[in-house]
């Protein structure tokens, strides 16, 4: 943010710096509430819909390949967990790319990336061939858009931040429910090659939603870097490393935070990948079982808007109402399986749809929390990190349930231990400072390094000043 001529560090009295730091703060915390960052919410809209909409729908093309390649449910497993993987593995990369460079060519050649991936993927031979192209470039694509956008929107809001938030991620139910049905009829009409070449298409669209954001201005404190006496890589190296702010993994509140996020994140995606095909084995027909996750996407919807505008009413902390959807989300994720024992299919809809909103409703608050925890200031590194430190866990989620239902034969016990791990986070987060207070603690402040060497070098001199004086 761009900010007026200021006097001189000799000039400057006191008092008056401290009004005009607390000014800065406060209008670096406040978003318009409006304006372009509505916007940025329908290109948010757009991104989640071809990200996660179509991650939530590859329980289709999952069976598919199971035929296909004539291959283990764990080993196709791992496409779509490395897909989810490299989305989060690469979000620290596109923090310090967007930090460092143009935040709209970033965004824009993941998208291209995105969607070049999934087009190669349509011709693949072999399983490493999937691996690489759906699982690893289209999740590099996918990393190098989403994290910037959700920041993005979050810096652009403050009283309905959660609102905004919830508005941009129910393209991820709307896009379930639809994409499922029509990603059968591809199937059936073009095969999976086609179909993923049709999806490789509609993710270029995501080149369009990156050109939307508009670059943000950075302070003179965050523009300098040391100059040292490195050759030239290694100061870019340096500056990409500061803008990645790793300290961040020093401070419990945010580690533990991260910690119940991938705790989460190992079950939180195998209904996913997985719903679709244990509908089958419980005796449903491909288009009955397609809808169970469609329906829960009309549910998902119902979740987003409904828990961010509940949580922007301020009646409830916002660490509270994630803390109690991730508990319901694992509950109703252990009993998928048990509702279908009986065969009826309108129990496990029953299930589906409340799993649904839950997952919906969470995912609204969890990414709000963020900026509660390490400040707004902080917000895009602390995302890129937090992506970081969940990617092993997504990496694991969907492979271990495979691998469960190989050594079983079917999915009760994927299921079982997938529904555990939200259940897990919840009691972690638990653990973080002041969770049973009825109040948020203020959030920190980032301090650059030239503001400490200044704090630093002002104290040396009224040291010094004083030893002149007493002598």
């Amino acid at each position: 943010m761009a900010v007026g001529p200021r006097a001189a560090p000799d000039e400057a009295d006191g008092p008056s710096r401290s009004m005009a730091e607390a000014e800065t703060r406060s209008a670096g915390a406040r978003g318009p509430d409006g304006g372009w960052g509505w916007v940025l919410v329908a290109a948010l809209f757009v991104t989640n819909s071809l990200i996660f909409g179509v991650m939530r729908s590859m329980g289709i093309f999952f069976v598919e390949f199971v035929r296909y390649f004539e291959q283990s449910a764990q080993a196709i497993s791992w496409i779509s967990s490395l897909g989810l993987a490299a989305l989060q593995f690469f979000s620290p990369l596109a923090a310090m790319l967007c930090n460092a460079y143009n935040p709209r060519v970033v965004m824009m050649v993941g998208g291209l990336l995105a969607g070049l991936g999934l087009m190669l993927a349509s011709q693949a031979t072999c399983l490493l061939h999937l691996y690489l192209s759906m699982g690893v470039l289209s999740g590099l694509g996918w990393g190098l858009i989403f994290t910037p956008m959700v920041s993005s929107v979050m810096a652009s809001f403050t009283r309905h931040r959660t609102l905004a938030v919830g508005l941009g991620f129910c393209s991820i139910g709307l896009s379930s429910f639809a994409f499922n049905p029509l990603f059968q009829l591809m199937v059936e009409l073009y095969g999976w090659r086609g179909a993923l070449l049709i999806l490789g298409g509609l993710n270029l669209n995501l080149v369009a939603c990156g050109a939307l954001v508009r670059p943000q201005q950075r302070s003179k404190e965050d523009e300098q870097v040391d100059p040292g006496s490195g050759a030239p890589c290694a100061a870019g190296l340096q500056r990409l490393i500061s803008y990645l702010q790793p300290q961040l993994l020093l401070e419990r509140p945010f580690f533990t935070y991260s910690l119940a996020m991938s705790f989460i994140n190992i079950g939180f995606f195998v209904p996913y990948f997985h719903l679709v095909a244990h509908s089958r084995q419980a005796g449903f027909s491909d288009y009955r079982a397609a809808f169970v996750m469609s329906a829960a996407g009309i549910t998902d919807i119902l979740g987003r808007v409904a828990s961010g505008w509940f949580s922007d009413l301020g009646h409830f902390r916002l660490l509270h109402l994630a803390s109690l959807w991730t508990a319901l989300a694992g509950l109703f994720i252990i009993l998928l399986p048990v509702s279908s024992l009986s065969g009826s299919y309108a129990a496990l809809m029953a299930i589906s749809l409340l799993y649904g909103f839950c997952a919906g409703a969470l995912t609204s608050v969890v990414f709000a929390v963020v900026p509660l925890i390490v400040g707004v200031d902080r917000m895009l590194e602390a995302l890129g990190l937090l992506q970081l430190i969940e990617s092993g866990a997504g990496l694991l989620g969907a492979p271990l349930s495979g691998l469960l239902k190989d050594l079983t034969g079917n999915y009760m016990a994927s299921f079982a231990v997938a529904g555990s791990f939200p259940i897990l986070g919840t009691l972690t987060l638990a653990t973080l400072p002041g969770f049973f207070s009825r109040a948020d603690p203020p959030a920190p402040q980032r301090r650059s390094h030239h503001v400490k060497d200044k704090g630093l070098q002002s104290e040396l001199e009224q040291i010094n000043s004083l030893s002149h004086g007493a002598s």
